[in-house]
């Protein structure tokens, strides 16, 4: 258990996931944190990292800090994501150990499952085949991540708890359709369309591809939970255990954002992997339910998105 007196330091603390593990943990009564914006510490530099552990000594890491975006992102910039990805990585976990950090919780991704895994992905499937070739830099960086902080745990003994979130979403998602991921893209898409009585919309794809998502603040209370309870180094499937098709994701974006038109299809564009559903009874067998449905999470995101559209932040 995490001492309520405990510094925490979350890594990534303005971003959605880390937003939504400060809310949660300040909720349930903890107050002491440690945040740096990226300006303050790059998380890349490894002098940096090592000068900040030494000041601060934080007590507990959530490391929610990692380059993140789409299908198309992913695949321009391959390099960028595998490179800073792993440089974070692995200073801000070899650093909390070095530094005596008493226990550490490490954000992965799905992506790291191999492309033609059976379905619904069970944790043993890790590195039985080859990764989806859209977002193979990634996959390599979460997948390292995962690795040091179990080979630390096997080699000195350093505690550390892994999630492998599927698709997250929620408050304070990224709208930039240059970096987001599907489900806030398809918000943006959608609202901007009916702001601009378009009749239709072309979306990439073929929308037959199938896809998991949870809300954020679902996920940040597993990554709690986890902290809390669980001292098995093997990571753990994090998500709601459920998929629909991005065409079924789609209309329901429709129907919530008010748009009426017709959705075209751009078949050219990569659909990526076929499916992506996870097998989450170990995270169910250790207490965790989930709490927002995806109907009211996506009325959630359609009304922050115009707010903040209306706002003048996007």
């Amino acid at each position: 258990m995490m001492e309520k007196d405990a510094k925490i330091y979350i890594a990534g603390h303005r971003g959605m996931f880390g937003s939504a593990i400060l809310r949660r943990l300040q909720q349930e009564g903890f107050s002491k944190f440690v945040l740096k914006t990226h300006a303050e510490l790059d998380l890349t530099r490894q002098a940096e990292v090592e000068e900040f552990f030494a000041s601060e000594r934080p007590d507990y890491v959530f490391l929610a800090a990692a380059k993140v975006g789409g299908i198309s992102a992913n695949s321009k910039f391959m390099a960028e994501f595998l490179y800073e990805n792993t440089m974070v990585e692995m200073n801000v976990i070899k650093t909390a150990w070095k530094s005596g950090a008493k226990k550490l919780c490490y954000l992965g991704s799905s992506c790291i499952y191999p492309c033609k895994a059976p379905q619904p992905l069970k944790e043993d499937c890790l590195l039985t085949g080859p990764l989806e070739p859209t977002n193979e830099g990634y996959a390599l960086a979460k997948i390292a991540g995962f690795k040091l902080c179990q080979y630390l745990g096997r080699q000195y003994g350093f505690r550390s708890v892994s999630l492998m979130p599927c698709n997250l979403y929620g408050r304070n998602d990224d709208f930039n359709l240059e970096r987001c991921h599907v489900l806030s893209a398809l918000i943006r898409r959608f609202c901007d369309a009916v702001d601009e009585s378009r009749k239709d919309i072309t979306l990439w794809g073929s929308g037959t591809p199938r896809r998991e998502f949870l809300n954020v603040d679902d996920a940040a209370a597993a990554a709690i939970l986890l902290m809390q309870t669980h001292e098995d180094p093997d990571f753990v499937n994090t998500g709601s255990g459920e998929d629909l098709q991005i065409s079924e994701l789609a209309g329901m974006i429709a129907k919530a954002a008010g748009f009426s038109g017709s959705i075209l299809w751009d078949k050219s564009k990569p659909d990526g992997m076929a499916r992506k559903l996870m097998d989450v009874s170990k995270l169910k067998s250790l207490g965790f339910k989930q709490t927002v449905s995806l109907d009211e999470g996506i009325a959630q995101m359609v009304a922050e998105y115009r707010a903040r559209k209306a706002a003048g932040k996007i």
